[in-house]
């Protein structure tokens, strides 16, 4: 047996009220938090700083870890969503090795889980020798409908390698599903194939991620027109909806689905009254870095908790992130809303991002029989301590 002690421990929901000693088994596995007087303290490592379980990385694009400072801040979605089609291909010779280097910091920074959106098998080699769950989450994107079919076919090619190759080398357990994109970029036919292909399974979506979404969706019009044009994509299929994205889209996907909602940075309470009535156990993913690096803004987060639905947290891609920590993430929430507090924040980071990815009765939190992983937060970073 291993224990251990902090200043301060997080057991993933929240702070500990007294000094506790965690005790871990020898292959990692969490046995019980004792308190600090029953344990004698030549037994006992002291880890400066706080603990914590494994963070959660619920939304991650590893793929393009090869992108970092080409995109310039501020331009807007529409435009980081040219770019990144632009410059997907550059610094080729790179991409493996970028994508690895990645992959090893994101399980030193003390994540145990991560959610990676894929659109191809870049990172397949590399996701058994990784130390954490991986729930691969194969992009489907198509806004001609007639393209429904083929594009749903190479997303299943894709899903199939993955799927074919979900046993880790360490234990660790890896999953994958199909998802759409956005709502912008996935017709009805396509969204129906997504939705019939794996019941109950859990999906991803970017959501509301800027104005123009909300806009075209209500009349057509707006900046989303330009991103089409660009991308030589003809959209005269489409009609306005006279309604926000969310809304619009709700209804094509079943609610034994476990849904993830991804930046939600222009997302309104009629949106949220909405998921609540028809998806309820969804999950908000924010994603704040990403969102100040691409819109300068930052989701409506008071109005988010006040929903009681659960929120997670992502680091999206280092086309729009300067690195891909959680506690990064955390940080910067706790700046922007003083509503916020500490203790709340780390939850959506532990067990929120587990119960998002439907890892909960395995991490997520220092409870028994779990192998939950254990972080250290000092001095503005997080850690991995190693149990195993």
């Amino acid at each position: 047996m291993r224990y251990f002690t902090a200043d301060r421990i997080h057991n993933g929901r929240l702070f500990e009220s007294e000094p506790k000693v965690l005790e871990f088994a020898d292959d990692g596995t969490f046995i019980a938090a004792h308190p600090a007087a029953l344990i004698p303290p030549e037994k006992v490592q002291y880890i400066p700083g706080t603990l914590t379980p494994g963070m959660v990385n619920a939304h991650c694009h590893l793929e393009l870890s090869h992108m970092k400072g080409l995109i310039p801040e501020g331009g807007g979605l529409v435009s980081f969503l040219g770019d990144v089609v632009g410059f997907r291909n550059s610094r080729d010779a790179q991409r493996q090795e970028l994508i690895v280097a990645n992959m090893q910091q994101l399980a030193a920074s003390g994540c145990i889980a991560v959610g990676d959106i894929a659109n191809g098998t870049d990172t397949l080699s590399f996701r058994p020798q990784l130390p954490m769950h991986i729930h691969t989450f194969v992009e489907a994107m198509g806004f001609v409908p007639a393209g429904a079919e083929s594009r749903m076919r190479y997303a299943e090619q894709v899903w199939q390698q993955f799927e074919a190759h979900s046993e880790h080398n360490l234990g660790f357990k890896l999953q994958q599903s199909i998802v759409p994109h956005a709502p912008y970029s996935v017709a009805p036919d396509l969204f129906a194939r997504i939705n019939a292909h794996q019941p109950g399974s859990v999906l991803s979506i970017h959501n509301q991620e800027c104005a123009a979404e909300n806009e075209y969706f209500q009349s057509k019009t707006g900046a989303m027109e330009q991103l089409y044009s660009r991308l030589g994509i003809r959209a005269d299929w489409f009609m306005p909806q006279r309604q926000n994205s969310l809304p619009a889209y709700l209804p094509l996907i079943d609610n034994d689905h476990h849904l993830i909602l991804v930046h939600n940075t222009f997302t309104q309470a009629s949106d949220i009254e909405l998921l609540l009535q028809q998806h309820p156990n969804a999950s908000f993913c924010l994603c704040p870095n990403a969102n100040l690096y691409i819109e300068r803004c930052l989701p409506p987060v008071p109005t988010l908790v006040q929903s009681g639905i659960n929120i997670c947290l992502g680091t999206d891609s280092l086309a729009s992130n300067h690195q891909l920590s959680v506690y990064a993430e955390v940080q910067v929430l706790l700046h922007h809303f003083d509503e916020l507090s500490e203790e709340q924040v780390l939850s959506w980071a532990c067990m929120g991002g587990a119960k998002a990815l439907q890892l909960d009765a395995l991490i997520g939190s220092f409870e028994h029989g779990k192998r939950p992983g254990l972080v250290q937060l000092y001095e503005g970073k997080s850690r991995a301590i190693p149990l195993g």
